[in-house]
C-alpha cells in the first residue's frame, strides 16, 4: 500500500511558520470529525477549513512524523490528532502566569478550552491593591512585586500580558528578570526582549479593523442598501 509519508530531511527539517500557524486550524476541524465519530479524513477538508490547496496540506502533514494518508482514502483522524498535539507540544502540561486582572485576564484564566492544550494559568498578579489577595476563579491574585520570584522557584517559562500599553514594556523587562522564556502578548505594543525570549502578539485591535474592512466591503444580497434599523422596534 501506497502511503504519503515524509522523507528523512522532512522530517528532521524545522517546521515552517506559516506551517506551524496551520496546525491549530487542522487539530481544531479533527477534533471536531472525532466527535461526530469520523474514522478518516481527506486532503480536501483539511484544505478547505484552512484556505489552501490540498496539496499544501499534504505538504504541511509531511513535517509530522507518522501522518502518512493513503491516496484516495484520506487520512485517519484520530491518529492525525495524536501526531499534530505531539508536534505542537499540547500533550505536555504547561503552566503560566498573567499579569493584568482586569477583564480580559480574567477571562482567559476562566477560559476551559485552554485546558485541552495542557495550559494551567497558576496566578495572576496587579497592582490594584483592590484585586490582590483576591481570587478569579480558583486562581490567586498575587501584588506585581512577587513576580520576580514565583517562575524561577516553579520553573514556569510562559508568561501572559493583558496590561494598558504603557505598562507593557516594564512588565516584560520583568518577565524576562524572571526566567519567562516566552511571552504571550494581548498589550497593544511593541516590545524589546532579549533573543532568547518568544514573544506572540495578540493585536486585538488590528483584528478588529479587519472585520471592519470586511464588513464595509462586503456587497449587499441586492443593489439597495438597508434601511436602517429601528431601535424602538427591537
Amino acid at each position: 500500500m501506497v502511503t504519503d509519508r515524509p522523507t528523512h530531511h522532512e522530517e528532521s527539517a524545522e517546521i515552517p511558520k506559516a506551517t506551524l500557524e496551520r496546525l491549530p486550524t487542522y487539530l481544531r476541524y479533527l477534533i471536531l470529525q472525532l466527535s461526530h465519530q469520523e474514522v478518516l479524513v481527506s486532503s480536501e477538508e483539511l484544505a478547505e477549513v484552512a484556505g489552501v490547496n490540498p496539496a499544501q496540506v499534504r505538504k504541511d502533514l509531511r513535517y509530522l512524523v507518522q501522518s502518512g494518508g493513503t491516496p484516495g482514502v484520506g487520512y485517519e483522524v484520530r491518529h492525525l490528532i495524536f501526531e499534530i498535539e505531539e508536534v505542537l507540544g499540547i500533550t505536555k502540561p504547561k503552566e503560566a502566569v498573567l499579569v493584568g486582572a482586569g477583564r480580559l485576564g480574567s477571562a482567559l484564566v476562566q477560559y476551559p478550552g485552554f485546558a485541552r492544550y495542557g495550559l494551567d494559568i497558576v496566578a495572576l498578579f496587579d497592582i490594584d491593591e483592590r484585586k490582590v489577595g483576591g481570587k478569579i476563579g480558583e486562581k490567586p491574585v498575587l501584588p506585581l512585586s512577587k513576580l520576580s520570584d514565583l517562575p524561577l522557584r516553579l520553573g514556569i517559562r510562559l508568561g501572559i500580558i493583558c496590561v494598558p500599553a504603557e505598562a507593557a514594556q516594564g512588565v516584560v523587562d520583568l518577565m524576562v528578570r524572571a526566567g519567562i522564556k516566552v511571552i504571550w502578548n494581548f498589550a497593544p505594543a511593541q516590545l524589546q526582549v532579549p533573543s532568547d525570549v518568544f514573544v506572540k502578539n495578540e493585536d486585538l485591535a488590528a483584528q478588529l479593523a479587519k472585520l471592519s474592512y470586511y464588513l464595509a466591503h462586503r456587497p449587499q444580497a441586492s443593489g439597495v442598501p438597508p434601511a436602517p434599523a429601528d431601535l424602538d422596534s427591537l
